[in-house]
């Protein structure tokens, strides 16, 4: 098992809980901010010399290189997304705020961590790596992922419970951030994959409080896919909802949103671009990084030889793929590079709706075993 921290985050309305969350997590809310603060402003600068060539690529300016052209007004632009959500769902503002007076910290940090998807879309961040997903649907729905992020931030994700909201959630998150991957006490699930669109820019609903609002309110599948596809987003994602004996797809983008439905075999395979046709018609992601499709295309080979449940034991052997095996699924820094290009799998998750129950690993999927795993299950309110 891991040694990883467990936050129970408690409080009957958005500031307690926000401000129990700041309390207890100040110090590593505020060394995640400085490795931010630090990622932000490295991006932007390798964007901005990237700009011509990006151009020459036929990709279109307004995809956010453009701003990176110029110095990256992150309190700005962390608080125009405050804008959007305090107008969606004023309750995660209020989250937010109790966060930033527990942790000691302004108000606009804590809301920049929040959007971080948001505001690296606006500095035009490459997203080689990036997170695989695999759902099997049937008389019993279970998945799972590897979370794909820098190295430079793998200290900096807790495990958590949260309580207080109209329903209790389990999952994992970053410090500061309110919820990514997760499942609550209604049995449903939320797996999550960043996408590229042409469209992206920080001025929407952060996709994070997105995931937040499904796992502390929704108490079916419909309900949390009502919510994904009414968010006003300004960024892409693909939130993958698992139920007991439903599973879908709902991807978000600033053009719009599509739920995809599992396959004619019950399989939901994920990595990180659109399967809409619609959507993907503004894909950015797959033209920087065409990996992505690699990735999709090894994973759906292999899910044709696995018959049986996806238990732990299949989804890692299943992720466990490497460079040799045709696609990076299962993510390795390299020793030596700059914050921004090593990127690693830091978690690796599974997810039992019908038990209300997580598993974590504390690492790529070829390092977990038996004992590696943290079962989380999600409180009752």
């Amino acid at each position: 098992m891991t040694g990883r921290t467990v936050l129970r985050i408690t409080g009957d309305t958005p500031r307690r809980r926000g401000e129990d969350r700041g309390r207890r997590a100040a110090a590593a809310i505020a060394r995640a901010w400085r490795v931010y603060d630090e990622l932000f402003a490295t991006v932007a600068a390798g964007s901005a010399g990237s700009a011509g060539s990006a151009a020459s690529a036929g990709i279109s300016a307004s995809a956010g290189i453009s701003g990176a052209a110029r110095p990256l007004d992150v309190r700005a632009l962390a608080l125009r997304t405050v804008d959007a959500t305090r107008a969606w769902a004023p309750e995660l503002v209020e989250e937010m705020e109790g966060v930033a007076e527990g942790a000691g910290l302004p108000f606009w940090t804590v809301a920049a961590l929040n959007a971080r998807t948001e505001i690296l879309a606006e500095a035009g961040a490459p997203r080689a790596g990036e997170c695989s997903t695999l759902v099997r649907t049937g008389l019993r729905t279970t998945g799972g992922q590897c979370w794909d992020w820098h190295e430079e931030l793998a200290g900096a994700w807790h495990l958590q419970t949260v309580t207080g909201d109209a329903q209790g959630f389990a999952g994992i998150t970053e410090h500061g951030i309110l919820a990514k991957i997760g499942v609550n006490e209604a049995g449903v699930g939320v797996l999550f994959n960043i996408l590229g669109h042409a469209e992206d820019a920080a001025t929407g609903v952060p996709v994070h409080l997105v995931a937040r609002q499904v796992l502390g309110t929704a108490g079916s599948f419909a309900e949390a896919v009502g919510t994904l596809t009414g968010a006003p987003v300004s960024a892409s994602t693909v939130i993958t909802v698992v139920t007991a004996d439903r599973a879908a797809s709902v991807e978000l983008a600033p053009a719009g949103s599509a739920v995809v439905e599992p396959d004619e075999r019950g399989w939901l395979t994920r990595t990180n671009h659109f399967l809409d046709p619609s959507l993907a018609a503004g894909e950015l992601r797959g033209r920087r990084e065409p990996e992505t499709y690699d990735r999709h295309r090894l994973l759906a080979r292999r899910v044709l030889g696995q018959p049986g449940p996806l238990d732990p034991e299949a989804l890692v052997k299943l992720l466990a793929a490497h460079r040799d095996d045709g696609a990076e699924v299962c993510c390795h820094a390299p020793a030596e590079g700059t914050l921004g290009s090593r990127w690693a799998t830091l978690a690796t998750v599974a997810v039992d709706p019908a038990e209300r129950r997580l598993l974590v690993h504390d690492g790529g999927p070829c390092t977990a075993g038996p004992s590696t795993w943290t079962p989380l299950t999600a409180p009752a309110c």
